[in-house]
């Protein structure tokens, strides 16, 4: 590609070289110039024009090589950066561009009475000015939530960046510790997010006076190291703060909103709170839900049942992913593992449920 560039460039710029050259002795008298020489030798002029075509068709090469160096670099981010915004966004801003140009068309027309050099000026200002106008304003219409007749795959534009986006841990979502073995499959795409604020939360719940609390605390900072040291996951702990904000789930949602990301969470009410204020949200108790299997009715499975229900001769049981089976007249079997048929099941926020009953063998 390079070597067709210098030929073409070069062909140019001889073709310039000679032009500029003829165009020079045409307008010039040489016999005034130099009345000795060319009296002299008639093919002086030959020898001149030779000289000044060959001279500058190299000034032209030159100057045809560094713009195609530098002018080609441009053109090709331009072009990179034309290919990644959606098509109706570029027709946007081609009819944009349109209009503005025949704006400018009519408007420059004020100036034609005006002296010759600054009506050419004035023109080019003119031309610029609503060009680029139209360029943007055309653009950002067609791009626009207020022009859904426009913005047809907006929503799905941005569902597909979800993934690409950056995830802001929440202190929950790392003391569950599923966010590791979620991340060690490769689901997770995108930066994940911990702020000193999350940081420094899980230090003082590590500094509890409570067993339990401690071991949780010192959990998630145990979580965090593992996810840092995961070759496959970009982790980065940010110092950006709120010092406005008390509470650390504000905090979490302006970070995640500033950095136009989703929050990676359990708390079903930063959960609530998040849709509401339109900020992403990932609930790791929603994608555990989802990937566990369906029981449908009439399905049979061995079940132990391990205490009694809140209903009257209830029996309650649990898979081996967690998910709570209520049986029906199952609290005669209490601490027995019997062979129990699905009825029904019912999704709750908290999980799935499943209710049984006892199948006789």
């Amino acid at each position: 590609m390079r070597n067709i560039a210098n030929y073409v460039i070069a062909i140019i710029s001889l073709t310039l070289g000679f032009l500029f050259g003829q165009w020079i002795l045409s307008s010039t008298d040489l016999a005034v110039l130099f009345p000795k020489i060319v009296a002299q030798r008639g093919f002086i002029r030959l020898i001149i024009y030779g000289s000044i075509s060959l001279l500058s068709a190299l000034i032209f090469y030159i100057l045809l090589s560094l713009l195609w160096k530098y002018g080609s670099k441009h053109v090709k981010s331009l072009a990179d950066t034309i290919g990644d915004k959606p098509p109706l966004q570029i027709i946007g801003g081609s009819v944009g561009l349109l209009v503005g140009l025949i704006v400018a068309f009519f408007v420059s027309n004020i100036f034609s009475n005006v002296y010759s050099a600054l009506n050419v000026l004035l023109s080019v200002i003119t031309y610029t000015f609503f060009g680029t106008l139209g360029l943007i304003v055309g653009s950002r219409m067609a791009y626009s939530p207020e022009f859904p007749h426009f913005n047809i795959k907006s929503k799905i534009h941005e569902k597909n960046n979800l993934l690409a986006k950056a995830k802001v841990l929440d202190t929950s979502a790392i003391i569950d510790g599923r966010i590791v073995e979620i991340a060690k499959t490769g689901f997770i795409e995108g930066e994940l997010i911990v702020p000193s604020f999350v940081l420094k939360e899980l230090r003082h719940i590590a500094d509890s006076a409570d067993d339990l609390t401690r071991a949780k605390g010192r959990r998630g900072l145990d979580y965090i190291n593992e996810l840092k040291e995961m070759d496959y996951v970009s982790l980065t702990i940010t110092d950006k703060d709120f010092k406005d904000v008390d509470e650390v789930d504000v905090k979490l949602l302006h970070l995640a909103m500033e950095l136009k990301g989703a929050v990676i969470t359990t708390d079903y009410n930063l959960n609530k709170v998040a849709i509401l204020q339109r900020i992403p949200v990932l609930n790791v108790n929603d994608l555990s839900n989802a990937v566990k299997p369906n029981a449908l009715p009439g399905e049979s499975f061995l079940l132990e049942i391990l205490k009694e229900g809140k209903e009257a001769d209830q029996g309650v049981g649990y898979l081996h992913d967690g998910t709570m089976v209520v049986v029906d007249q199952g609290k005669n079997y209490l601490s027995q593992e019997r062979l129990v048929e699905v009825t029904s099941s019912l999704q709750t926020p908290a999980g799935r449920m499943i209710f049984a009953k006892i199948k006789e063998e």
